[in-house]
């Protein structure tokens, strides 16, 4: 099915966590291709993200030369731009550099990306992870270990938060997360960056509110949920059915703000119980919102969203397009 006239940013992102899961997602490829050259995007300026796009469509289908094909002529659209925008599409470029055996022409195409590593909180990961598609895994970590000196020598005091940090949260926590896997010894930056998670996930528990919280209650847990305290079908919704359109839409809203790698926290009846403890009040939205962040720390979070035709986030058994997909919509 042809694409809509006159795409949107907004629009973009909606294909990008459908895309995937379409019936012809290569066939999503060559459509946004055709929108760029056809005039199709209601921002011009968004030429280069929906070619960007269409390359990691043809990419994750194994079809290189579209792929290459694609972010060539991403990378054209970005032009000379020192926003840092194009910095995904010369990664998704290396990446298929390296996939051919080109790693001399892939490390060259990342090297002018380093500057971005103090400066965009996603370049640590899709620079560290273009890298690691060449086995360079080492260079990553040296690359990030510059960063993150580069960026404290700036610095007249460590960072008290990860707000306080900015940028190099992100950096430290990539930098951490590859040290890990070349098993590593902890350095003074590898225990910065657990302080400050540590902090981040106490902030969370003390500051999250119950209208953003994004805990999950399966159908059999809600149930009891409201049950037990009545009143909480008010942040929660009154049945199952407005419990996870809510969630659903607010997925939708924090990808319209940029947010990647999403989850969902699954919550119980129990779990909300024993956080609030003798004394506390589980309809308060003070513990409810630490006990989201308890969760958000813990393992079986819901990754966010899945493919068009695979299983829906909530369990329902149904396809994500016959169920929880079209609630955000309602």
């Amino acid at each position: 099915m042809p694409l809509k006239a006159d795409l949107t940013s907004a629009d973009l992102i909606e294909i990008r966590q459908s895309a995937l899961g379409a019936a012809d997602p290569l066939g999503v490829a060559a459509e946004l291709a055709h929108a760029v050259d056809a005039g199709g995007l209601a921002d011009p300026d968004d030429a280069g993200y929906a070619l960007t796009l269409a390359a990691e469509i043809a990419e994750s289908r194994n079809k290189a030369d579209a792929a290459e094909r694609y972010v060539e002529h991403a990378i054209e659209a970005f032009g000379t731009r020192d926003d840092g925008r194009a910095g995904p599409a010369h990664a998704l470029h290396a990446r298929l550099l390296f996939r051919a055996g080109r790693g001399d022409e892939a490390v060259a195409e990342l090297e002018p990306l380093r500057p971005l590593l103090t400066k965009d909180s996603d370049a640590a990961a899709y620079i560290s992870a273009a890298l690691a598609v060449g086995g360079r895994t080492q260079l990553a970590e040296e690359w990030l270990s510059d960063a993150v000196r580069s960026a404290m020598a700036e610095r007249t005091a460590e960072p008290t938060s990860a707000d306080d940090a900015g940028t190099l949260f992100f950096l430290l926590q990539q930098r951490h997360r590859i040290r890990h896997l070349l098993d590593m010894p902890h350095d003074q930056h590898d225990n910065l960056a657990d302080r400050l998670e540590t902090r981040l996930a106490n902030a969370a528990a003390r500051d999250t509110a119950p209208a953003d919280d994004l805990l999950f209650f399966p159908q059999a847990e809600f149930d009891r949920l409201l049950e037990q305290w009545p009143s909480l079908a008010g942040p929660y919704g009154a049945n199952w059915d407005e419990h996870r359109a809510h969630l659903e839409k607010e997925m939708v809203r924090l990808t319209g703000t940029g947010r990647t790698g999403l989850t969902l926290l699954p919550g119980t009846v129990d779990g909300l119980t024993r956080f609030a403890g003798a004394d506390g009040d589980p309809t308060d939205a003070q513990v409810r919102g630490g006990y989201a962040g308890q969760v958000a720390t813990g393992p079986g979070q819901i990754n966010w969203p899945p493919e068009r035709n695979g299983a829906c986030w909530c369990g329902s058994g149904l396809k994500y397009k016959k169920c929880c997909l079209p609630r955000s919509r309602g």
